[in-house]
């Protein structure tokens, strides 16, 4: 087809859909002349959902039920029509017959759109076709749609527009739903999991003076009323070790926190995020509880411990192995760094493996890298990586038997870090060593690095118990228990570049 044809065809598909939402806007006009104004009608009350009335037909076959919802087809027939009403849980069908309506109401009826909302009173039957029903004794029209929704068996494809417009994605796409009904039980699980644990769930800043607790480039914005420049929290930690010294011994926030990064399907500058801090304990048992929380999680929520995750299956049932970085390293790309004894080696090593690195790198930061470069990507079962080197890890207590390494691990779920987890630094004089060493590199140019926290560490001073503490990324495992790679596909609405005007 020549380009002009395409152009022609495009023209007057466009024209055609201009020209149906003039009749729908026509038809609102109409009503409204006719003192039938559907936007008009403040309140419907309705008994049953779909599902209930499928689920309880034994006992509701020939009952009188009132449901409410959004007509998704409709089939008219001379006397009698079909029309296929969908709510929150799900759709059922109803005939629409003019001896049980009544005239008028009839006629009014089959000048209803695709995507209008109705009220429908009727009782409940089998066609002949065995299809649970509801034969209408009444009908209203509760909401116009003036908008096209898109055609049905195609449903809506376009990942764009799914983003953009949730509120269509939601109603065309089944799967979507449920995605988001499970995101939303997945939260309960945790909240009655950490509830029952003993846990006290809080709230803490969201604008900030010093954005700090994660290697992340803050968003920030003024403060007229103090005349400020403040931050979004790019961590929960920080105000949640503070928690920890006034006595609170058991404390977690699920919340949104902000980093001004990239998109991609792993990523999105505002996510959710939960923290948790325990006192008295350190990341072996920082390891027990998110072990068992996810285990608790999906058999509560899917029902098995044994989750699909693209072509893997993911068995949060077995006990999660347990690995130091080191021997990581060692076992997927074959380098020892418990050999290797200065920045040096470690550098040139890093160069025999075409390693790319910064000058201001050390040893740990090269150890990181490699296990950026020749580990995630393999670590698909759930994986704790342990002791991480303490040049990538600020706010955490060193190995007392080996001060180059930190009480940290990652927990590793189809090649994605889950958690973060530490023995949380209490030493206020070392703290404030690593986060010079922060400062240092902030003037080097590192925008992701920490800045110097006096009111934490005054807290610090007054004196923080043994503490193990634990970040979780919400959204991921959201995207685990769901079979979502993208991390938009679990984000009811993601952040999307302005569209030009």
């Amino acid at each position: 087809m020549s380009e002009t044809n395409n152009q022609n065809q495009n023209n007057n598909q466009e024209v055609d859909l201009n020209q149906l939402l003039k009749v729908r806007r026509e038809k609102l006009a109409a009503l409204q002349e006719a003192g039938k104004d559907p936007f008009t009608i403040t309140k419907f009350d309705r008994t049953h959902y779909s599902q209930e009335i499928k689920e309880s037909f034994e006992t509701l076959e020939g009952k009188t039920v009132v449901i409410a919802g959004r007509i998704m087809g409709k089939r008219i027939m001379g006397k009698a029509s079909f029309c296929n009403v969908q709510d929150f849980k799900g759709n059922i069908q109803s005939y629409v017959a003019r001896d049980s309506v009544g005239e008028d109401v009839y006629a009014e009826f089959k000048k209803y759109d695709i995507g209008d909302i109705v009220g429908i009173t009727g009782e409940v039957f089998k066609t002949k076709t065995e299809e649970i029903s509801i034969h209408a004794s009444s009908i209203v029209l509760l909401t116009k749609s003036l908008q096209i929704l898109p055609e049905k068996f195609h449903g809506l494809t376009n990942t764009d527009i799914r983003y953009r417009q949730r509120y269509v994605d939601l109603i065309m796409n089944k799967d979507v739903k449920d995605t988001f009904v499970k995101r939303s039980q997945i939260l309960s699980s945790i909240r009655r999991y950490l509830d029952g644990q003993g846990f006290l769930e809080v709230e803490t800043p969201v604008l900030v003076q010093n954005a700090g607790g994660a290697a992340a480039r803050p968003f920030e914005t003024h403060f007229n009323a103090l005349d400020e420049d403040v931050k979004l929290r790019i961590s929960l930690e920080l105000y949640l070790k503070r928690l920890i010294v006034g006595g609170m011994e058991k404390v977690y926030e699920i919340g949104r926190v902000f980093r001004n990064e990239g998109t991609d399907t792993r990523h999105n500058p505002e996510f959710t995020l939960m923290e948790l801090y325990q006192a008295y304990t350190d990341y072996h048992g920082m390891m027990d509880l998110a072990e068992n929380l996810y285990r608790h999680v999906a058999q509560e929520v899917l029902g098995t411990t044994l989750i699909p995750f693209g072509d893997e299956m993911v068995d949060l049932g077995k006990p999660f192995e347990r690995i130091t970085m080191v021997e990581a390293v060692k076992k997927y790309a074959g380098v020892d760094f418990a050999t290797i004894q200065t920045e040096e080696e470690a550098k040139a090593l890093a160069d025999e493996h075409h390693i790319h690195y910064e000058k201001r790198h050390k040893k740990g930061d090269i150890l990181a890298l490699f296990f950026e470069e020749f580990v995630e990507t393999k670590l698909i079962q759930p994986t704790f990586v342990m002791d991480h080197p303490v040049e990538t890890s600020p706010l955490t207590k060193r190995k007392p038997e080996d001060p180059d390494f930190t009480e940290r691990f990652e927990l590793f779920i189809t090649c994605r870090e889950m958690a973060n987890a530490y023995s949380e630094l209490n030493d206020p004089i070392d703290q404030r060593g690593r986060f010079e060493a922060q400062e240092e590199l902030k003037a080097q140019g590192d925008e992701e690095a920490n800045s110097i926290d006096e009111d934490f560490l005054n807290a610090l001073e007054i004196g923080m118990p043994p503490t193990g503490g634990i970040g979780f990324g919400i959204d991921r495992l959201v995207q685990l228990m769901t079979n979502c790679y993208a991390i938009r596909d679990v984000l009811l609405f993601p952040t999307m570049k302005t569209l030009d005007k």
